[in-house]
């Protein structure tokens, strides 16, 4: 007699999947000329804001603040802390780079992180704490510093649920726990107030190019850049808020079907209501295009969008 003791799973994930095949993208990208591009790209943000929550999140005045100033090998780093709602701060780190003249204005970036790197502190290359370190080796990590080595001005922020925006649940300066996330957990909390992590996320980077926007070193663009959940970041960033000059999604930009119903044990954080029965995340970047500004590869001075 053998030690099993099922001999077969009953699942639901075959009934799903005919459900999003016969239900998915109502809102998919299918305009033939510009004025049709721009009114599915209207009626497309209006959606995604309601099903997100970001028709739902309040303004408030950023009350910005310095908390740190570390001079780095070629660069300065800064450490920062906005309101982006009511009673909801979030810190980043500005990265400038050294030999700046006085009055000189540069392009800025936003490098939102992914999991696994201790929030913003792997993009900065805080190679000091062990497990960050080890994040920054295996995946090119510290991309913010890289960003600023060539001239940017980089923006590192935390995300909702990292590093020093962990919920209680995951909260704790142990170094398995300084790496932990608690975007489940407050994304079971937001999905009930009709609200969303992605949406939450979303919000606070547009609050932060508000802040970058205004000032006086930024010359009036602003990119996004990030890698894994920070793609995920980068891509609504720019789905949603014209600002954004240029966006490099990395590591994350696929079909929902397979990347999130198939193999459902990805993140909650990635998880919204209602999203695949609206769109799928190529018509996410669909919303990106048309963009005035473009970046070259390897010359900062080509987001004035003139070619090489």
């Amino acid at each position: 007699m053998g030690t099993e003791h099922v001999e077969k799973y009953y699942t639901s994930t075959a009934r799903l999947l005919h459900i999003f095949d016969r239900e998915a993208r109502k809102l998919r990208f299918n305009a033939t000329d510009l004025p049709g591009y721009f009114a599915w790209k209207a009626a497309t943000r209006a959606k995604l804001a309601e099903i997100t929550g970001l028709d739902r999140m309040e303004r408030c005045e950023p009350q910005p603040q310095l908390l740190e100033t570390v001079e780095m090998d070629g660069y300065r780093r800064d450490k920062l802390l906005i309101q982006t709602e009511p009673g909801v701060f979030m810190p980043f780190y500005m990265l400038t780079p050294q030999g700046m003249k006085p009055d000189e204005k540069r392009p800025c970036i936003i490098t939102p992180h992914g999991h696994g790197g201790g929030g913003k502190n792997a993009v900065v290359g805080r190679s000091e704490i062990p497990a960050v370190a080890q994040a920054i080796k295996n995946y090119n990590y510290d991309y913010g510093v890289q960003f600023v080595k060539e001239g940017y001005i980089v923006f590192c922020p935390d995300a909702r649920a990292f590093g020093e925006r962990r919920e209680w649940p995951k909260q704790g300066d142990l170094e398995q726990q300084f790496m932990y996330s608690s975007c489940i957990e407050l994304n079971h909390m937001a999905i009930s107030l009709g609200q969303s992590v992605t949406g939450m996320w979303t919000w606070d980077l547009m609050r932060l190019t508000d802040y970058i926007l205004s000032r006086p070193t930024c010359d009036g663009r602003v990119a996004c850049a990030g890698l894994s959940g920070g793609g995920l970041q980068t891509l609504w960033l720019s789905a949603m808020d014209d600002r954004i000059a240029c966006a490099v999604v990395s590591g994350y930009f696929y079909g929902y079907r397979d990347s999130l119903l198939k193999l459902s044990n990805n993140c909650g954080c990635n998880y919204v209501p209602h999203l695949w029965e609206n769109v799928d995340m190529a018509d996410l970047g669909a919303l990106i295009a048309p963009r005035p500004l473009l970046i070259e590869s390897g010359s900062r001075d080509g987001l004035n969008g003139e070619r090489g």
